[in-house]
C-alpha cells in the first residue's frame, strides 16, 4: 500500500517538531506536521520561553537595589511599561515561530497550518476536510491548562492569557502551587501587581524535596507575595470590574484578576483517538509503551500528550528518539529516571534532580549533605537571602542520588550536576573535583561530613555541619 507520507506528524510543538526534521532531515523520510496554532507550541510560545523572558524583566527592581548597595547612587529600575515589553516580546515570539518553521521547510517537511484529527490508523483529516495518509503517525499535541471546574471560574485567566493581556492588573489572585502558579506569582509581584496566591497545601512546590519547598515558600512571602495556605477558593462572582473570590472556609476577597494554575491536561479531546482504537489514560493521556509506541501499532505519541514526564527537553528528546528508531535504524529509548528540572523563582531559583529526601528515607539508608550560606554577591550589598544545597548520598560514601538547590541560577549548576549523576559518579568523585573559587558551585565538592543520616538504624540526628 503506498501513502501519502512515511510519517505525518500532529503538533507543531518541540516534539513533534524535532521527530518531524530529524525523520525528513537526518533519515529521508517524506513527512507532513499539522499544526493549528502558532509552530514552536506551548514552550515557544505560551510557556517556557517568554515566561523567562518575563522572570527577567520583573528582577529588574532587585538589580537596582542591589546595585545601590554596591556604590550606584540613585540607581532605580523606573516605572515598568507593560506595553512596550509585551510589544518587543511578540517580536521575539514571532521570530522563533519563524526558525521553527525556517528548519522544517529546510529538511523538506510539508507544513499544514492547519487542525488534524485521526481517521483512522492511516489517515489523517484535516480542517478544509482533506485526507492525508501515512504509514507512521506521530501524536504530539502537548497539554493545554485547566480550570478547577469550580462555579464562576470562567472570569478568570489561565497561563496561556498572560501573554496576551493589555494590561497588567493592580491585583491578581493566583490559584495554585506548582512551576507556573509560583513562576507567574514571582514575576507579577516583580512588575509591580499585587500578588496574592492561594494554594490548598501548606508548602508550594509539590513533589519537590521539602527543605527546598520551605525555602521557596518563605522567599514568595519575603518578596511580597500574600500567601493564603491553605486555601481553597469555592466561587469566582463578578462585582463591578472586580472578581470576588470566596473560599471554603468562609472568607471572601476582591481582586481585579484570578489566575488559575491549576495544572495541565493532555490535549486529545477531538482527535479521534478513541474510535480508531487507542488507549487513553484516566487523564486523556495516550498510553505508550518505552518505544513510545500506543495500542494502534502505526500510532505513536510524544510529550506532555502522553504525560511520563512534561517537560520540553523530555518531549525533543522522545522526538528524537522515535525518529531515529522507526526512521533510522538506530533503536533508542528514553530513561525517564533522571531528569533535571528547575522553577525560575527570584532571586533564588529551586533546582532539582534525582532524589528527594523523603523519598532517600523510604528507599533505604542514606546521607545527606546540606550546605547554608548568604551568597557573597547579594551579602555584600546588604540581603540576608540564604542559599542552601543538598546533596543526597547512598550511605558510605556510595552513588549520588540527588542533589537539590535554592539559589542564585541554580538551574544553570543542576544542568551541569546532571552530567556526572548521569554516569553514577559517587561522592568521593565529587569531593576530588578542586573547586572553582569564589563561586557559588564549588560548595557541590566541598562539602565534606554529612549533616544528618536517613533511612536507615543509624540514628538520625547530625553528625556534622555543612
Amino acid at each position: 500500500m503506498s501513502f501519502d507520507y512515511d510519517l505525518f506528524v500532529i503538533g507543531g510543538g518541540s516534539g513533534g517538531v524535532r521527530a518531524a526534521r530529524i525523520a525528513a532531515g537526518e533519515h529521508g523520510a517524506r513527512v507532513g506536521i499539522a499544526e493549528e496554532s502558532r509552530m514552536g507550541g506551548t514552550c515557544v510560545i505560551r510557556g517556557c520561553v517568554p515566561k523567562k523572558l518575563m522572570v527577567f524583566a520583573s528582577e529588574a527592581p532587585a538589580f537596582a537595589a542591589e546595585a545601590r548597595g554596591y556604590g550606584w547612587s540613585g540607581a532605580t529600575a523606573g516605572a515598568f511599561d507593560w506595553t512596550a515589553f509585551r510589544r518587543k516580546l511578540d517580536t521575539e515570539l514571532t521570530r522563533l515561530e519563524g526558525a521553527y518553521t525556517g528548519g522544517l521547510v529546510a529538511a523538506n517537511v510539508d507544513v499544514h497550518k492547519s487542525r488534524a484529527r485521526l481517521v483512522d490508523a492511516h489517515t489523517v483529516e484535516l480542517a478544509d476536510g482533506s485526507r492525508l495518509s501515512a504509514k507512521h503517525i506521530l501524536i504530539a499535541v502537548g497539554g493545554r491548562p485547566v480550570r478547577p471546574g469550580i462555579p464562576g471560574d470562567e472570569l478568570g485567566l489561565v497561563s496561556d492569557d498572560v501573554f496576551l493581556l493589555d494590561r497588567l492588573p493592580r491585583s491578581i489572585l493566583v490559584v495554585g502551587g506548582g512551576f507556573i502558579a509560583c513562576e507567574f506569582a514571582g514575576i507579577l509581584q516583580g512588575m509591580g501587581c499585587q500578588v496574592t496566591l492561594a494554594y490548598r497545601g501548606d508548602a508550594v512546590l509539590r513533589g519537590f524535596d521539602e527543605e527546598m519547598r520551605r525555602h521557596a515558600t518563605e522567599q514568595l512571602r519575603v518578596n511580597g507575595v500574600e500567601l493564603r495556605l491553605p486555601a481553597t477558593p469555592q466561587q469566582l462572582e463578578r462585582e463591578g470590574d472586580a472578581i470576588r473570590v470566596s473560599f471554603a472556609d468562609g472568607s471572601s476577597a476582591v481582586y481585579e484578576q484570578v489566575l488559575f494554575a491549576t495544572g495541565r491536561a493532555p490535549h486529545t479531546k477531538g482527535l479521534g483517538l478513541d474510535e480508531i482504537g487507542v488507549r487513553l489514560g484516566s487523564r486523556g493521556q495516550v498510553l505508550v509503551d518505552e518505544w513510545s509506541q500506543s495500542s494502534v501499532p502505526s500510532i505513536f505519541a510524544v510529550g506532555d500528550v502522553t504525560d511520563r514526564v512534561n517537560l520540553t527537553p523530555v518531549a525533543i528528546r522522545e522526538g528524537h528518539c522515535f525518529a531515529d528508531t522507526v526512521f533510522g535504524a538506530k533503536p533508542r529509548k528514553v530513561d525517564h529516571a533522571l531528569v533535571g528540572a528547575a522553577v525560575y523563582l527570584r532571586p533564588h531559583e529551586v533546582a532539582s534532580i534525582g532524589l528527594t529526601e523523603e523519598a532517600a528515607a523510604a528507599s533505604g539508608p542514606h546521607d545527606v549533605y546540606v550546605a547554608s550560606f548568604r551568597p557573597m554577591r547579594s551579602l555584600f550589598a546588604g540581603s540576608d537571602a540564604r542559599m542552601v544545597m543538598k546533596l543526597i548520598v547512598q550511605s558510605g560514601g556510595g552513588k549520588v542520588v540527588g542533589c537539590h538547590i535554592f539559589g542564585p541560577e541554580a538551574g544553570e549548576m543542576i544542568q551541569l550536576v546532571a552530567i556526572p549523576m548521569g554516569m553514577g559518579a559517587t561522592k568521593a568523585q565529587f569531593d576530588a573535583a578542586v573547586a572553582v573559587h569564589p563561586t557559588l558551585a564549588e560548595e557541590l565538592v566541598t562539602m565534606r561530613r554529612p549533616t544528618r543520616h536517613i533511612g536507615g538504624k543509624i540514628a538520625e540526628n547530625p553528625v556534622g555541619s555543612a
